[in-house]
């Protein structure tokens, strides 16, 4: 009698234990095929996406078996809470970035405020049913709890349990594999991993590569080097003699355009130019336009694109180098243009220092100021959600610009076009898209007041005697629509948003205006990787002896092969993307006859990507010094804000 009451109760556990695999399974799946944009291509995939919850769910839900008594029922409970919350967090994540949370993105904490404001964008009344199995359980075994009495599962049960649940995940891996071939040793890319792996495999499998990045720095040492410094030299660029100095002695300003995407140069809406003054600077006598320049962001975007353009390293696979990476040893240009020319360097952000953690990183990067937000008067109709509106933002920096003793190297960071795209009525100068799609159709709307705040900065250079003696060098940092939203953004290019078209809407407009110097429409493929080695010579300093990953963009030498950091890559021959090679001319897919050779881009496209994590991850700059460059004493840094400083 005791026997089959205690069996019944062993049974009662398993029963909501089969129940929270099933449902928390089932709900799994649905959120790959729903949420994420995985491109699935065949029946094989849509098994594997199917399958690849299960293993998972079972192995971890399972370990509630190791737990005495009442205590499984509460663990069971707490395993599924803890994993609907990752899936959720996942997919909140994957809405505003497009992308995966990383183990580096959860040292981030100092942004979520900064992007706390989005979040109700991004919420669905649907979101609720991530938690419906998990609520489910705990009503029934509210009801049940007191009657509840289980006994101690058998070792080799629990056992049996866990080798079916590694089986499965073993064969899951096994087929994706023959579908994939080196799904985990051959570039990074998190889309492929949750396809075929799933989201819980995914999330462990980036432990094991974040626990292997931050270890290489204690291992590394000036032997590991050598390897990349005949790589950097080996694919150096020459410059063009007519080129080489033309800037020399030049005030630098950088401005970082916030979103803004090569598309909306010369595109019209309801009959008008959307950003009629960038438009105006394509024909702009002393202004080289680029219409095939590059982001190669990651999970950093804007964190990463300061971070190519202040070093020509590549951000980081995971997470941003910005916030793990702060303390390393630098080379970047500040500290090169202050010792080798005297420069003065600083940067504008009407946004707190600690975002993106760019108060500790400036120091590492030798920026002599930085005016955040403390600099900077911000009324109630001039915030934005990342900061201070471009317009005012430009406006107030004047007075601090013009004051730097020059040279000056200025980056200005702008913050108005950027997602979720809002902007008050009276502000706005366009009226929206009419996509049907928020996001989509808003990002036209801030993307006219970011070329209105544009022109004005032109204005405020030109009257403050700043213009004619400034090399002035603007570029996109990051898409502003991601893959999320194709099917809006097919209505506003009028086409299909294939993986090629998707690779080249990662086009972000680059100008480079020199005064004294012929501009116009330059083709070249390039990437914001190349900006430093190509501003360096623009003012007449060698760079044979820095480790830079770029090519100056205006030599006849230059490397046209611009890698992304999922592993894909654009060429002017040859483009990859979601796993096919396409001809980037006529955006058809290769033949047979033409793959080898698209492989060996391919190739160079993956050594670029992994020299610069071996010099980012391992630190190894602070193994090797140039003879015209000291090292930079962050000691000697320290950005107080407008108060303390007065």
């Amino acid at each position: 009698m005791n026997l089959t009451l205690n069996k019944n109760k062993t049974h009662q556990f398993t029963f909501y234990y089969i129940a929270a695999v099933l449902m928390l399974w089932l709900k799994t799946y649905i959120v790959q095929l729903t949420q994420f944009e995985l491109g699935i291509e065949s029946v094989l995939q849509q098994f594997l996406l199917l399958l690849n919850p299960l293993g998972s769910s079972l192995l971890f839900l399972g370990l509630a078996f190791l737990f005495k008594g009442k205590k499984k029922f509460i663990a069971l409970i707490v395993i599924d809470f803890f994993m609907s919350a990752l899936l959720f967090a996942n997919v909140m994540f994957y809405r505003f970035f497009n992308d995966f949370i990383t183990l580096p993105t959860l040292t981030q904490t100092q942004n979520f405020g900064d992007v706390s404001g989005s979040i109700g964008t991004l919420l669905s009344p649907s979101d609720l049913l991530f938690f419906a199995d998990v609520v489910l359980l705990v009503f029934l075994l509210t009801f049940n709890f007191k009657s509840l009495e289980v006994k101690k599962t058998a070792p080799r049960k629990v056992s049996a349990l866990m080798f079916l649940a590694l089986s499965i995940s073993c064969i899951n891996l096994a087929i994706a594999e023959m579908d994939r071939p080196q799904l985990l040793t051959r570039g990074f890319d998190r889309n492929y991993i949750v396809k075929y792996l799933g989201m819980y495999n995914y999330t462990i499998y980036d432990a094991v590569q974040s626990t292997r990045a931050t270890a290489q720095r204690v291992f590394a040492d000036s032997n590991d080097l050598t390897e990349v410094r005949n790589f950097t030299q080996t694919s150096r660029a020459e410059p063009k003699p007519e080129y080489f100095g033309a800037a020399e002695g030049m005030n630098v300003i950088y401005v970082h355009m916030e979103s803004i995407q090569n598309f909306l140069i010369d595109y019209r809406l309801h009959g008008e130019e959307v950003t009629p003054f960038l438009n105006s600077l394509t024909e702009e006598e002393n202004t080289l336009y680029f219409n095939n320049f590059f982001h190669q962001t990651a999970q950093g975007k804007t964190a990463d694109a300061e971070f190519m353009v202040a070093n020509s390293l590549y951000g980081l696979p995971q997470g941003s180098a910005f916030t793990t990476k702060g303390l390393n040893t630098y080379q970047a240009a500040p500290a090169i243009l202050s010792q080798q020319q005297g420069y003065t360097s600083a940067v504008f952000h009407g946004n707190t220092g600690s975002f993106w953690n760019r108060d500790e990183i400036y120091k590492s990067f030798g920026y002599n100021e930085f005016f955040d937000l403390s600099y900077y008067e911000m009324s109630a109709d001039q915030q934005a959600e990342y900061g201070l509106m471009d317009k005012p933002f430009f406006e107030q920096s004047m007075p601090y610009l013009k004051a730097l003793p020059e040279p000056f190297y200025a980056n200005f960071i702008t913050v108005t076009h950027h997602f979720p795209f809002t902007i008050n009525e009276e502000e706005a100068t366009i009226d929206k898209h009419t996509t049907g799609n928020k996001t989509v159709d808003n990002y036209f709307q801030t993307a006219r007041y970011a070329d209105e705040a544009l022109q004005q900065f032109f204005d405020d250079l030109k009257e403050n005697g700043l213009y004619d003696n400034s090399i002035i060098i603007m570029y996109g940092d990051h898409y502003g629509i991601s893959n999320n939203h194709n099917k809006a953004m097919e209505q506003v290019i009028g086409k299909e948003v294939t993986p090629f078209e998707s690779a080249g809407l990662q086009r972000t407009p680059l100008f480079i205006r020199v005064p004294g110097m012929e501009g116009g429409m330059n083709e070249e493929y390039t990437g914001q990787i190349d900006l430093l080695p190509t501003l360096l010579h623009l003012l007449g300093i060698e760079t044979d002896e820095y480790i830079h990953l770029g090519t100056d963009l205006l030599s006849e030498q230059h490397d046209d092969i611009i890698p992304f950091r999922n592993g894909d890559f654009v060429s002017s021959v040859f483009t990859y993307a979601d796993g096919k090679f396409y001809d980037s001319t006529t955006g058809e897919l290769l033949d047979e006859s033409r793959l080898d050779e698209a492989r060996e881009y391919q190739t160079i496209a993956e050594q670029k990507l992994g020299m610069s994590d071996k010099v980012v991850n391992g630190d190894l700059l602070r193994f090797y010094t140039p003879d015209s460059f000291l090292p930079v004493d962050r000691s000697q840094y320290n950005y107080l804000n407008k108060e303390d400083r007065e």
